[in-house]
């Protein structure tokens, strides 16, 4: 009988070394559950082209292509939140900011105010800065 208890605290004990181990470290989701692109896919191929493209056009005054690039910005926020990407309240909020800003960002666009929409590209950037600080590299 005392056999049976010490195993039982021991598979107990395994179970719970098993969970620490697997959720323990936070990091960046390698890739959704069900869709293709990976995270490193969408950083380089959506969020970094697009920041690249934004920057650009904001500084030519380029009202739209800078709009393509925000609006584009904007979508990706939602993609990185979607199929069980978000490993964690820094990624959420990174990718909260990233959709809150850029939306300012177009507004800003829509109505003509160029260095209104520099503004809120700064601060949207500065949300990629809490996720990255969190994930990038890890």
């Amino acid at each position: 009988m005392k056999r049976l208890r010490n195993l039982g605290a021991a598979a107990a004990v395994l179970a719970i070394a098993v969970l620490a181990l697997q959720y323990g470290t936070v990091s960046a989701q390698k890739k959704g559950k069900t869709r293709s692109a990976t995270t490193k896919q969408l950083m380089g191929g959506l969020v970094a082209a697009q920041c690249g493209a934004l920057s650009k056009a904001l500084k030519a005054k380029d009202i739209k292509k800078a709009t393509i690039a925000a609006a584009l910005l904007n979508e990706s926020g939602h993609i990185l939140m979607a199929d069980g990407r978000c490993p964690s309240g820094d990624w959420a909020k990174g990718a909260k900011t990233l959709q809150g800003c850029s939306v300012v960002v177009l507004a800003k666009l829509k109505a003509g105010d160029v260095a209104g929409a520099s503004g809120a590209f700064k601060a949207l950037t500065g949300g990629c800065a809490t996720c990255h600080k969190a994930h990038k590299g890890k």
